[in-house]
């Protein structure tokens, strides 16, 4: 599974320094949940006046969010393109901070949350957010990125 990402944060935050995570973390759901090399997806990395625009036009939610993912299969068309996510990067540091956990691990954390919206999980219903959260648990700790991560990278 392959993925873009696009950072249009202005604060010092330097996306490269985590790609070959993402690549991690894209790589074990793919081989996981059995997904085709081909599929990819468009991660960006917004501020918090971009995040709660999209979340207030598309979700009828009116305030900032860490993460949004717009999923583009439905079920009946399945196209290249999995879709979009949306990190806010302010989110990630704040959370980092309140969750007293790394910027790496709230940012991986989210980075996998929206790619497993993308492929279809959801955390609604208990039952699904049992499967959903447990599988985030995994990849996140099979790749060795846990909530006790000394040090508090902020980018």
């Amino acid at each position: 599974m392959r993925f873009l990402i696009t950072n249009e944060v202005k604060s010092v935050f330097n996306d490269e320094i985590y790609l070959q995570r993402f690549e991690q973390i894209a790589n074990l759901i793919s081989i996981k949940l059995n997904i085709d090399k081909e599929r990819f997806f468009e991660c960006h990395f917004v501020d918090e006046k971009t995040i709660q625009e999209i979340n207030r036009d598309y979700r009828n939610k009116d305030y900032i969010t860490d993460v949004i993912s717009f999923a583009f299969d439905d079920g009946e068309i399945i196209t290249p393109l999995l879709g979009e996510m949306y990190i806010c990067y302010q989110k990630v540091v704040n959370q980092a901070k309140e969750f007293g956990h790394s910027f790496e691990r709230e940012l991986c954390f989210l980075f996998t949350h929206g790619l497993l919206h993308l492929l279809g999980y959801d955390h609604i219903e208990v039952e699904e957010e049992k499967i959903m959260f447990g599988l985030q648990d995994e990849i996140l700790n099979e790749l060795n990125i846990t909530r006790n991560v000394n040090g508090n990278k902020n980018g």
